[in-house]
């Protein structure tokens, strides 16, 4: 799948694309920007669009296997969809460390235990096969935290 982690204003992601047990690409750019927003994907790439599309109201037909971290400017998000819950957006708290993907819970522990977004993208890429390839960061701009 992958991971994605946020701590002290930085997203960091990693590029590695799998399907099962393969990798099947290790230089996919996750980070999307789509109106002036940044998605920052994780999940089912054949399901990226459909997120994006819910976000800006696109209404959910199906079961979307994606999440993703989102700045818009006005604040970071967790964003999600589905057929019986609909688009849900969860606020992040800017003081906070946040992590998705399947190497969630390796990074959420390396940045507790001191390490940097982008140093517990490394670590859970230790530890993670989903997670992979180049890793990432952006330093993230956002007003009010969520």
């Amino acid at each position: 799948m992958t991971t994605i982690a946020y701590k002290d204003g930085v997203i960091a992601y990693d590029s590695q694309i799998t399907s099962g047990n393969t990798i099947i690409y290790d230089d996919y750019q996750k980070c999307h920007q789509v109106k002036g927003v940044r998605f920052f994907m994780s999940g089912k790439t054949c399901d990226y669009t459909a997120l994006q599309d819910a976000y800006f109201g696109g209404v959910v037909t199906r079961e979307v296997d994606a999440s993703a971290i989102v700045a818009d400017g006005e604040g970071l998000w967790c964003i999600g969809a589905g057929i019986q819950e609909g688009f849900w957006k969860s606020p992040i708290m800017l003081d906070s460390i946040y992590a998705i993907g399947s190497g969630s819970d390796h990074a959420i522990t390396a940045m507790d235990m001191g390490a940097s977004a982008y140093e517990a993208v490394q670590m859970a890429a230790r530890r993670d096969t989903g997670t992979g390839g180049t890793i990432r960061a952006v330093t993230v701009g956002v007003g009010k935290a969520g």
